[in-house]
């Protein structure tokens, strides 16, 4: 691109107008910044190797050369960051996190506290505040998690609880109880 005028400053930086507007400004540290023709899109590539891009809608994307990691911050506040091994996180304006890993997982946290894991055979895991835990398997079977129990609830209605204790509670979709103790052994079965 030819060169419409060259100026040097006295403290060493150098800047090139080009015949189509863009402007090149050269620093002495080895950055320089480029204006593109619109006056709106600016590109800096630090001695680093790193590179700030600000785009005409006010989006900004840095790339870290060192971490082969690029942040993105769009103009309503939202933030994507992407790393070498393919990871992807989402900042979003109201606090919310959406991580994307590398084996296709996808965990949102929540402002609230709850998490949320989606992993790639349909399994989702929900985390709540107080720790619970509910686990919902793609074959249809739920668990829950708590701090007294976890409870796991099959698709033709049987219940199966095991307390903290050890105990183990299994009720049947006919109205059959069987409570077994820690060891295994039946307590109470009422066989219908």
């Amino acid at each position: 691109e030819e060169i419409e005028r060259e100026t040097a400053y006295p403290d060493g930086k150098v800047e090139k107008v080009l015949k189509n507007g863009c402007h090149l400004i050269f620093f002495p540290n080895g950055t320089w910044k480029k204006v593109g023709c619109d006056g709106k899109t600016i590109t800096i590539t630090f001695f680093n190797g790193d590179v700030k891009q600000v785009m005409p809608d006010q989006t900004v994307i840095y790339y870290y050369a060192d971490a082969k990691t690029t942040h993105t911050t769009y103009s309503d506040g939202l933030e994507v960051l992407q790393f070498s091994n393919g990871q992807i996180e989402k900042h979003y304006p109201d606090g919310k996190k959406e991580i994307t890993f590398p084996d296709q997982t996808i965990k949102n946290l929540f402002t609230d506290g709850q998490e949320e894991s989606i992993f790639p055979d349909g399994t989702i895991v929900r985390i709540q505040r107080d720790g619970s835990k509910t686990i919902e398997f793609n074959n249809g079977q739920r668990e829950l998690h708590t701090p007294q129990f976890k409870r796991r609830e099959y698709p033709d209605g049987t219940v199966k609880t095991v307390y903290v204790n050890g105990q183990q509670e299994t009720k049947y979709v006919s109205g059959r109880v069987r409570i077994k103790d820690k060891d295994g052994n039946i307590i109470m079965d009422t066989k219908l």
